[in-house]
């Protein structure tokens, strides 16, 4: 028997962030969640604390455990995406506010220890926001690296380049160089960049799938696309809205639906003008040693049936 993958993760919710969160609480069958830990990126670090514990509740899942984590990058005052997801950080849906806890222990001080106390490469990490939790662990503890199994991450871009400036993706660019030291880690990286999200888009057809199953959650997720999915329709004309950070979550339940390259990928943190871009090496031009499966594409059919049939079970 195929014991379930141990996961932590870490989360600026968001409404994409959210789904991410329900699918895996659904799969509880291959993925363990350890915790989930919180960092300010789409909104303010209250508010996604905030919104982690409703989705949790959302899923009748009130014994996972949450930890709130940075409030602001590392170097640089905090940006956040309200424009995108609305005041909450989780607009379209009405839900209850929270009562579950949070846990006392700081989301870093959760990562290091849990790392530390875990059979050495059996924890994935499973960043979805900026990723300056992760980045202020691996400085405070530098021991853990060599411990975590493998961080599948969302962020970044090469061929679709940036989506908050011309050069950078949000999540990246909220905390370049807490990026810049995962990426610099030597811990395995698996990257969903924007080439490979926004591909994964939700059609009229995918949304009405989620709200057929009938049930809070099916309704609440209808609800939280119909909202995001006006931002993007309106600045890409695309069909509907790309569900970022599920992708995440989904390579973890079906690797094979997913295809890259394993490259090398930098961070620029210097450039005004090129703040927070992932400088991708895709056709291999440099003598730089890959370090990170930069994914390329998506088979989005079965990604969508994988993510409405899991949602159902909640």
């Amino acid at each position: 028997m195929t014991h379930p993958r141990k996961i932590i993760i870490d989360t600026d919710p968001g409404q994409d962030d959210a789904v991410a969160i329900l699918l895996a609480l659904a799969s509880p069958d291959e993925l363990a969640l350890l915790g989930i830990t919180t960092v300010a990126g789409n909104v303010p670090l209250d508010l996604t604390t905030r919104n982690a514990r409703m989705v949790c509740e959302l899923a009748n899942r009130t014994g996972t455990r949450i930890f709130a984590g940075c409030d602001r990058p590392m170097n640089r005052r905090l940006v956040t995406a309200e424009y995108v997801h609305g005041k909450t950080g989780l607009d379209g849906p009405t839900l209850p506010e929270p009562t579950m806890p949070v846990e006392d222990t700081h989301a870093v001080d959760f990562l290091v220890a849990t790392l530390r106390a875990e059979p050495e490469k059996t924890v994935t990490l499973c960043p979805l926001g900026p990723l300056t939790n992760i980045a202020t662990a691996l400085e405070r503890a530098p021991d853990i690296a060599a411990r975590i199994q493998e961080i599948v991450l969302m962020g970044g871009a090469y061929f679709e380049v940036g989506n908050v400036t011309p050069a950078a993706e949000f999540n990246i660019y909220v905390d370049p160089h807490a990026a810049d030291i995962v990426f610099r880690s030597g811990v395995p990286l698996t990257v969903m960049p924007l080439d490979v999200t926004h591909k994964a888009l939700v059609t009229k057809a995918r949304n009405d799938a989620f709200r057929a199953i009938g049930t809070r959650v099916g309704t609440a997720v209808a609800q939280m696309t119909d909202f995001f999915e006006r931002f993007d329709i309106a600045k890409y004309g695309s069909e509907g809205a790309p569900l970022h950070d599920p992708c995440v979550i989904g390579y973890l339940l079906a690797p094979h639906l997913f295809s890259g390259r394993h490259i090398n990928v930098m961070v620029e943190t210097r450039s005004e003008l090129t703040l927070g871009m992932t400088v991708a090496d895709w056709w291999g031009v440099t003598d730089r040693v890959p370090n990170a499966t930069f994914m390329g594409d998506i088979d989005s059919e079965h990604f969508f049936r994988l993510l409405t049939d899991r949602l159902a079970r909640l």
